[in-house]
């Protein structure tokens, strides 16, 4: 992945994610994340009776946003990005647990299992230097 890409998203801390009920209809929910640059992973907590966790048991495709946690609003700067709930048993989530406490120490007193998004394809809009800069990602073109 881009070093613009990863370093924008290890600096940032919160992400809003859509999901997709079976008619359809999607579901947006906010979460506080830890970005895993070398795999291109999106850890986060929560509860695995929340509405979110239940529709991504289902559909485990997702998109999503991250903007910067201080917003400068003379400056477009953000990530959309699609990608995909990995399985529990899926090799690279076994080091996901581990990550979030060391960005999020105080989530070990917090109940929930951590969760793994694959990211997929990442657009970055960048506005700081060239206004309307957007750096493009796709793993699929990577992997050719």
């Amino acid at each position: 992945m881009k070093t613009t890409i990863t370093h924008f998203l290890q600096e940032q801390s919160c992400a809003n994610i859509c999901v997709v009920d079976a008619a359809g209809k999607p579901y947006c929910f906010s979460c506080f994340y830890v970005f895993d640059a070398e795999e291109g992973l999106l850890h986060f907590k929560s509860s695995n009776d929340t509405y979110h966790v239940r529709l991504l048991k289902n559909n485990p495709n997702v998109a999503g946003t991250v903007l910067p946690d201080s917003l400068n609003k003379l400056i477009v700067k953000g990530i959309q990005f699609e990608g995909c709930l990995l399985p529990a048993h899926h090799p690279l989530v076994a080091q996901a647990h581990r990550r979030y406490l060391r960005k999020y120490p105080m989530s070990a007193v917090i109940a929930g299992e951590v969760w793994t998004i694959q990211v997929n394809f990442v657009k970055f809009t960048n506005s700081s230097k060239v206004f309307g800069k957007k750096t493009i990602w796709n793993r699929a073109a990577m992997e050719v």
